[in-house]
């Protein structure tokens, strides 16, 4: 349960901060879509993280039918290190979330067979019972990608001279 008050402590938690400093500092100016973006891509990194050092304990997330787990695992983390990239490039953060969005609906089958099996892993040890706490922060963080990647994604870019954030 930990990783969840963590991943929502960086999306929200970055929001505020960066909103602060919008507001606040005469050198930083982001605007809202920009905030939002960035804070995602924070929680892309951390969940990415875990990937690559919490691996093995991943693997056992989903069922032993299924070929290769351990390469699934690290090819998820890099997606989703891809994912982060994608946001912070503004001309490619639409693609970014869309891919995120379809990413959240892929693995949620996972996190179901990690909970129902009671996986030693990021709270699936509670069983069904932790579902309902997943499934709404994965539902937290499709509704994150499109406000602010997705449906600000598709106001036109601005003129070349603007940064790609």
């Amino acid at each position: 349960m930990l990783n969840l008050v963590v991943i929502l402590s960086i999306l929200f938690g970055t929001y505020l901060v960066l909103t602060g400093l919008d507001r606040w500092s005469i050198a930083i100016h982001l605007d809202a879509g920009t905030r939002g973006r960035i804070s995602l891509a924070l929680v892309l990194v951390f969940t990415s993280i875990g990937h690559f050092i919490r691996t093995q304990a991943m693997v056992h997330m989903l069922p032993p039918a299924i070929p290769m787990r351990e390469a699934i695992i690290y090819v998820s983390g890099a997606l989703e290190l891809f994912f982060a990239v994608g946001l912070l490039v503004r001309r490619f953060a639409y693609i970014a979330g869309v891919c995120i969005v379809a990413f959240l609906i892929l693995v949620l089958p996972a996190n179901i067979y990690a909970a129902v099996n009671r996986v030693e892993m990021g709270g699936h040890h509670l069983g069904p019972m932790y579902l309902l706490v997943r499934v709404p922060l994965q539902l937290i963080l499709a509704g994150w990608t499109y406000w602010f990647a997705i449906r600000r994604g598709r106001a036109p870019l601005r003129g070349i001279g603007h940064p790609v954030l």
